[in-house]
């Protein structure tokens, strides 16, 4: 990026953040091709949080949409959430998902993020998981982190089709086809 003036570079880093609120400030500062205090400085100047700040408020306002599950059973933060639509999570993975002898995560833990994020963008009380089709493309591996991202393509009365798909940074890391299902006093 070419020499922006302050204010430029404020106006631009204002919008960046907007468009992706988890940049670190060192992830900003190569961006800009400046340094981490300018970053520092400029968010400071411009009333904007740090990073663990801004990503605790985006949380903040998709769990208070959850209704199948709680804050808690969501694996990785919740980001994005628009029911029977869409939603979004993001993973920070750690030494403790992975396989002792390897750096590589388990891939049940990014199943768990998968399944929990297709129950949690149904608008239901009650939803279970009847099948999925899942691909995993490429390893993760420990200090990855991944984002995942759930589309509900169909819905058919208490039926839902949705599409997980997990990246980290722009490779697809899994996919997966999940049928699910709105549970209602009880049963299907």
């Amino acid at each position: 990026m070419s020499r922006l003036s302050k204010k430029e570079r404020q106006k631009l880093l204002k919008q960046v953040i907007k468009d992706n609120p988890f940049l670190t400030d060192k992830e900003l500062a190569d961006k800009f091709e400046v340094s981490i205090q300018t970053i520092r400085l400029d968010r400071l100047e411009l009333g904007i949080p740090e990073v663990r700040e801004r990503t605790k408020t985006v949380a903040q306002n998709a769990y208070a949409r959850l209704r199948s599950v709680n804050e808690g059973e969501v694996i990785g933060e919740l980001t994005k959430l628009k029911l029977d639509n869409y939603a979004e999570s993001y993973l920070t993975t750690t030494r403790e998902m992975a396989l002792q002898k390897t750096p590589i995560i388990r891939g049940h833990h990014i199943f768990a993020q998968a399944n929990s994020l297709a129950v949690a963008v149904i608008d239901a009380e009650k939803v279970v998981t009847g099948s999925a089709e899942i691909k995993f493309t490429r390893p993760v591996m420990v200090g990855d982190v991944i984002k995942a991202r759930a589309e509900v393509k169909e819905i058919k009365g208490k039926k839902y089709f949705v599409e997980i798909k997990i990246y980290k940074d722009s490779d697809l890391v899994f996919y997966g086809d999940f049928t699910m299902f709105k549970l209602e006093n009880g049963g299907v």
